[in-house]
């Protein structure tokens, strides 16, 4: 079923305070009712696709004056969706709990078609990536002692499970997170993913999944819901990773680290402080790396120097976000709106 909403409710944040005074930050949020939203993508300052609760897919073309919303039901069944990913050709999202299914529509949403499904009862899909060559993952919790990755070589026509015999074998109580589809991370022919529970660890394939080594982080773990909520990569050397303990939101150590070396070693950064707990986090593109902006429930914060230091730059929580391209805007998204977030140069 698709739907057409014309957003009347809008409301403009406008963040007079700059960083340094070298950048000024406005946030536009636009409602959509009855949704939560985790998952985005983010192709240009008109237009972004958004998956989220109730079997709810959409677009904007309209830098988000109107929202086109399809309803992907699968018998009675209403998924959840926490993954998206967007091609030149297609569009594609992974519901989480079982079955676990992946749609593509290659038609702006008039049309879905099912192209993998899993029905083991502990299936669980975090996150998903399609590179630009065609190459895509998809990783969610354990089964068998190993995380559930599927690949794709074909821009996601066609989707396969690799074994557990081909991949590291994970502890009691590690898994992943599926707060705002960035467990994985695809650069080339190296891919990322990253685990939280029990224990917070980097998983890292140079040669698409075919490999794995697997590293720890400083990053808190040992409870239940503490580790690795996001991560991202400007280049197959140097990436970030955050999280921090769901439970205890303030609490602004053991929640972000660094590499330089494609994730083989990780370095704490600000550790006692800010930002506390955040669940996506993410490189401004051209930024050579230093720049970086972080969301969460408990506000968006920005570094200028590749995580050593942050300023909050808002209290609104959103749950993920996305650049476009030219890194002078994203979007973000949250528990029933979309977020626009504009940055100048002071």
């Amino acid at each position: 079923m698709k739907t057409i909403l014309t957003v009347l409710s809008v409301s403009l944040l406008f963040l007079s305070c700059t960083v340094n005074k070298e950048k000024n930050f406005q946030v536009t949020t636009f409602e959509i009712p009855d949704i939560s939203i985790r998952a985005i993508e983010a192709i240009d300052k008109n237009t972004m696709w958004f998956a989220g609760t109730n079997g709810q897919v959409g677009f904007t073309k309209t830098k988000g004056l109107s929202f086109e919303i399809d309803t992907i039901s699968y018998d009675i069944l209403k998924p959840e969706f926490r993954s998206i990913a967007v091609t030149d050709s297609a569009t594609f999202v992974l519901s989480i709990a079982s079955p676990a299914l992946l749609y593509k529509s290659t038609d702006d949403g008039k049309n879905w078609d099912l192209v993998y499904m899993e029905d083991n009862p502990s299936a669980f899909y975090n996150a998903m990536a399609i590179s630009k060559n065609g190459f895509g993952v998809a990783v969610g919790d354990p089964i068998d002692d190993c995380l559930s990755v599927i690949i794709t070589e074909n821009s996601g026509d066609n989707w396969k499970k690799i074994s557990c015999d081909s991949l590291p074998i994970v502890v009691n109580g590690e898994a992943g997170f599926a707060a705002s589809n960035s467990n994985v991370n695809i650069i080339g022919d190296n891919v990322w993913l990253v685990s939280g529970g029990t224990r917070a660890r980097v998983f890292h394939s140079e040669n698409k999944g075919e490999t794995w080594r697997v590293y720890n982080t400083p990053i808190v773990q040992g409870g239940q819901m503490t580790g690795i909520f996001t991560s991202h990569f400007y280049d197959s050397q140097n990436g970030i990773i955050m999280g921090g303990d769901w439970n205890q939101k303030d609490k602004n150590t053991e929640n972000k680290a660094i590499t330089s070396d494609g994730g083989r070693t990780w370095t704490l950064t600000a550790d006692g402080e800010g930002p506390s707990y955040r669940s996506s986090v993410r490189y401004i593109p051209g930024s050579k790396g230093k720049e970086l902006i972080a969301v969460g429930t408990p506000g968006i914060s920005y570094s200028k120097d590749g995580g050593m230091s942050w300023k909050k730059v808002s209290e609104e929580p959103f749950y993920t976000i996305r650049f476009v391209p030219d890194g002078k805007s994203a979007w973000l998204a949250g528990s029933g709106k979309i977020g626009k977030l504009e940055l100048t140069d002071q």
